[in-house]
């Protein structure tokens, strides 16, 4: 399938792109604008005249020091923890669902759900701020009770993208879902 262009709950534009591996697989790929540039350098500006100001006024250098390396520690650590890329999620058919987070760093992390403990997908809404949001999410069975849900795990949970995104991927994943 092709890219379209959509939007995540802040209007910012993200990507989805749809996959059909088989009739039984199927893989979404959500992925958000890479790191700008002018606000790194709004921000690391912003830090150095406030601590080239407090240093005017005290004249003690750890002041500079510590601004330097606070901001280019703090920028690692969003860049490697915070700042995702692109989400994926693999649908098997028989096998079960696959979770994947891709972050600017490079480091990627992965979650396998077999199909056995999931009980359904779902698009479910929350509060947020001031605001209702949809997420998509997966219903995970109670084992000690089969028409139980034992936990909800989210999905695209960094991109958050826009309602007919999330039906779109929705709809895709019932109809795999269906076929099982």
């Amino acid at each position: 399938m092709e890219d379209e262009a959509f939007t995540d709950i802040n209007g910012k534009a993200i990507s989805l792109d749809c996959q059909s591996h088989s009739s039984f697989c199927r893989e979404f790929t959500v992925s958000s604008s890479k790191v700008s540039i002018g606000k790194v350098m709004v921000y690391t500006c912003s830090v150095w005249l406030l601590s080239y100001a407090v240093f005017f006024f005290t004249e003690n250098t750890a002041v500079l020091s510590s601004a330097i390396v606070i901001t280019l520690v703090g920028m690692m650590l969003h860049i490697h923890f915070v700042k995702v890329d692109h989400e994926s999620l693999l649908v098997i058919g028989s096998l079960g669902i696959q979770v994947s987070s891709n972050y600017a760093s490079g480091r990627e992390t992965t979650t396998f759900i077999e199909m056995s403990k999931i009980k359904d997908i779902v698009i479910n809404e929350a509060i947020y701020m001031h605001q209702i949001i949809y997420y998509l999410c997966v219903l995970l069975k109670d084992p000690s009770e089969p028409n139980a849900v034992s936990s909800v795990v989210p999905l695209f949970q960094s991109s958050k993208p826009r309602l007919n995104c999330l039906v779109k991927v929705y709809k895709s994943c019932q109809e795999i879902l269906s076929k099982c």
